[in-house]
């Protein structure tokens, strides 16, 4: 099939193929963990596992581990997508995807390699988080090149009898056991995860076969579809979206540690932090975005827009990437596979939009954006000469996601299963700075909360946990909430308005600038500043010479013409200027026995002389004369 055809031009139907090239959104999956992940830099082995991790929750019944596994082989034989290798195919360089016959890998694979029973103590020392980090972590997990893309590990806890016969071997999982299975992103995506949990319901239920018709859709037929189709308009859009802006140039994100310019190799390792808005903050921010038409990306995307403009010090032509389902048509609904594409979001934003107005530039690009989604990145970086290795709005990600019941819960039979999010240790940073919004309508008190994932190679943890509360106080502002419980939007004023300096840092900074503070002593070590300077004069000086003041600051001023100045009055002023900040009447000395350099705040208590400075009246006649007496008080070390 050569020809090429518009998106919407005919119904897509089934190419009988099990070889064809693979599709944009497995091809750069491939390419990334190659080119990004593969050094030894790399802690983790699986950057692109998706871990789907439930907990056996309430039962009338219990799980049958062996009806279980037959339910799950069900799954990947009627999703041919559960069993593909991704391979180079030497002739002509391309990827290739090859789906293997069902009857051989469930023969072959299933018994041996992917589906798993790990028994545990109840006492033993590793916690379940350690072990499933060490499944995740697993250098086998997954081989793409033999089609081993999914794996199922069954978790329970060994059990015995009151006689003290072992269950080990027994074929039931009860309360509180887990089942976590694994897929490598290049064949599931998020949309993946509710056509794979309900096919497995269906066919543990029923205890048979799930149906296969032969005549349906595939990923593998969507993949060709993909690359025949005319997308000459989405090029037209995508180089206008992009025109004048240097993609190359990254955020001035306010970074620990710069990466090399030629190493673009990841550990993978994160700086996490997390947010969870309370429930009148959220109800502001849902009753927003309903009554300005917005989803909840949309609303999400414009905050992180703004949040970006006031963490880079103003910078007004931002561009980010973030995900799109990519799931156009009708017949892509309800199949199993990777289609995600990542897109370059820009904004070209007003300094003095309010944030309303920021909002509907938002929403008009995303709208635009959505009738050109499926465009791959591969094309619009091919277009403007770059490759996935230097490309700026790829490490800065925004993403939402809205929780649905079905993925939430799994039921098999009479058995419910609950989701239990994965813990902070086996999470993995794929970008430098990326985040997520995430918004869960059946939740009691965390309907919605947002989190902060970036790469540990740039930023300390503090540093995320620091940027976090300040996106969580913008939030505030924008959503902010009277003491009557009525939600007043603080839209309308421009976004260069909000702050990000958070409440205690500005009363910190108003009690040094305005106020001493109480526990503020006259004696301490002095500061590295001081430290520095007071060392250098000494390593300069040479003991057997006169000293020379080479850090002295001298402003000179010239009375104008006609002008007159009484020396008395100017000294009260400078005695009052000098009284009001306490290092222009500080003192350093080295304190031998604390081996430390002191400094020591004079007050008029300790000083006869009342006095903090001296006046000194000199005559001169010539410039000349004055130009020395400049000189040589610049250098007095008195």
């Amino acid at each position: 099939m050569n020809n090429i055809h518009t998106v919407d031009e005919y119904s897509w139907f089934s190419l009988y193929l099990t070889q064809a090239r693979a599709s944009f959104a497995q091809e750069r999956i491939y390419l990334d963990e190659q080119i990004r992940f593969s050094s030894n830099k790399t802690t983790m082995n699986n950057m692109y596992v998706i871990p789907l991790l439930y907990r056996l929750s309430s039962m009338i019944d219990h799980i049958s581990i062996t009806r279980l596994h037959h339910a799950f082989q069900s799954v990947i034989t009627r999703h041919n997508i559960l069993r593909t290798a991704l391979y180079i195919d030497g002739a002509n360089g391309n990827i290739t995807q090859y789906c293997l016959d069902a009857n051989t890998v469930l023969n072959n694979n299933m018994k041996s390699y992917a589906f798993t029973i790990v028994n545990f103590h109840n006492d033993d020392s590793r916690h379940m988080n350690e072990i499933i980090d060490e499944i995740l972590n697993q250098s086998d997990l997954f081989d793409l090149s033999k089609g081993r893309v999914i794996r199922c590990h069954i978790l329970r806890y060994y059990r015995q009898s009151q006689n003290s016969i072992s269950y080990e071997n027994d074929d039931l999982l009860t309360e509180n056991d887990h089942i976590l299975i694994s897929v490598h992103h290049a064949m599931f995506d998020g949309a993946s995860r509710s056509v794979f949990l309900r096919d497995l319901s269906l066919a543990y239920q029923s205890d048979d076969s799930l149906s296969v018709d032969d005549n349906s859709l595939n990923y593998i037929d969507y993949s060709v579809y993909e690359h025949i189709m005319d997308m000459s308009l989405s090029r037209e859009f995508w180089h206008s979206q992009l025109e004048e802006y240097n993609i190359e140039r990254s955020l001035s994100l306010p970074v620990d540690r710069q990466r090399s310019s030629t190493n673009q190799q990841r550990s993978g390792l994160a700086s996490s932090a997390q947010i969870t808005f309370d429930d009148e903050i959220c109800t502001s921010f849902l009753n927003y975005a309903s009554s300005h038409h917005l989803t909840l990306f949309q609303l999400g995307l414009s905050i992180f827009y703004v949040f970006l403009f006031k963490l880079i010090h103003g910078e007004t032509d931002l561009c980010i990437g973030s995900i799109n389902a990519n799931r156009y048509r009708t017949e892509l609904q309800n199949l199993i596979g990777m289609f995600v594409s990542t897109l370059p979001y820009r904004l070209e934003i007003g300094s003095n939009w309010s944030f309303d107005e920021l909002v509907q530039h938002v929403r008009e690009k995303c709208l635009l954006i959505l009738e050109h989604s499926h465009y791959p990145l591969q094309h619009i970086l091919g277009d403007n000469q770059l490759n996935q290795s230097n490309v700026s709005f790829l490490e800065t990600m925004f993403d939402s996601i809205s929780v649905t019941k079905d993925m939430k819960h799994l039921s098999l039979n009479y058995a419910n299963l609950e989701q239990i999010p994965l813990e902070q240790s086996v999470e993995v940073a794929k970008f430098d700075f990326s985040l997520t919004f995430l918004y869960n309508p059946s939740s009691d008190n965390k309907r919605l909360s947002c989190r902060f994932v970036c790469s540990y190679d740039l930023f300390e943890k503090s540093t995320i946990s620091k940027i976090a509360q300040r996106f969580q106080y913008v939030f505030e502002q924008l959503f902010q909430i009277q003491s009557s419980s009525i939600p007043v939007m603080n839209v309308i004023l421009s976004i260069s308005k909000l702050s990000l300096i958070l409440p205690e840092e500005a009363e910190e900074m108003e009690l040094v600038v305005f106020h001493r503070l109480e526990n503020i002593v006259n004696e301490a070590p002095a500061s590295f500043a001081q430290a520095r300077i007071w060392l250098d004069e000494r390593i300069r000086f040479d003991p057997e010479k006169p000293q020379v003041a080479i850090y002295n600051m001298p402003f000179v001023y010239r009375l104008q013409s006609d002008h007159t100045l009484s020396v008395k009055q100017l000294q009260q002023a400078l005695q009052l200027t000098t009284d009001k900040h306490l290092s222009l009447h500080t003192s350093l000395h080295f304190d031998i026995q604390k081996n430390l350099l002191i400094q020591r705040v004079i007050t008029h208590e300790n000083e006869n002389n009342n006095s903090m400075f001296s006046v000194i009246e000199t005559t001169y006649e010539t410039d000349e004369q004055l130009n020395q007496i400049l000189h040589d008080e610049k250098r007095n070390p008195q």
